[in-house]
C-alpha cells in the first residue's frame, strides 16, 4: 500500500455527505461543519464563539490588514478590497443570502483571505468564530 492510500481515504471521508464543512448548504450547517472540524483539531473545544469571532475579524493580527480592512467595521455594507479597490458584496448573510451557501467558495475565500490577513491559513475554529460573528450581523449591521 502506498504511503498516500491513508492520506487519500482521509480526504475523502471529508467529503462524505455529513462530513464536516464539505456537506453543507446554509451558512448554519457551515459553521457546524467547522465546530465538528475544530472539535477534531481541539479536543478542549467548548464551541463556537461569535465574540472571537468579531475580535478576530477586527484584528491585525500584527499585520497590515484586518478582516475589516476589505469588508468594513460593518460586515453587511458593502466594501472595497484595500489593495486592488475591487468592489466587494457585504459578507454578512443577513445583507447577502449568497455568502457561505458553498464550501468550495468559503474555503477557497478563507484560505486566501487567511494568508494575506493572519499569514496562515485559518484554523477551524478560527472560521467558525467568524461565521458565527457574521450570521449574527443583520443586514443593517447590528447583531
Amino acid at each position: 500500500m502506498s504511503r498516500w492510500f491513508p492520506m487519500t481515504c482521509i480526504a475523502l471521508a471529508c467529503l462524505a455527505p455529513g462530513a464536516g464543512p464539505a456537506s453543507a448548504q446554509s451558512p448554519a450547517a457551515l459553521a457546524g461543519g467547522y465546530a465538528e472540524a475544530a472539535r477534531r483539531e481541539s479536543p478542549g473545544f467548548s464551541g463556537l464563539s461569535a465574540a472571537r469571532g468579531e475580535k478576530f475579524f477586527q484584528s491585525t493580527h500584527g499585520g497590515d490588514w484586518s478582516c475589516a480592512s476589505c469588508h468594513t467595521a460593518n460586515p453587511a455594507a458593502p466594501g472595497r478590497h484595500a489593495r486592488t479597490a475591487k468592489a466587494l458584496a457585504p459578507l454578512a448573510p443577513a445583507a447577502n443570502a449568497e455568502r457561505f451557501t458553498s464550501v468550495a467558495t468559503a474555503e477557497k475565500w478563507f484560505k486566501r483571505n487567511c494568508n494575506d490577513v493572519v499569514g496562515r491559513e485559518c484554523t477551524a475554529q478560527e472560521k467558525g468564530d467568524v461565521l458565527a460573528y457574521l450570521m449574527q450581523v443583520g443586514a443593517g449591521g447590528a447583531r
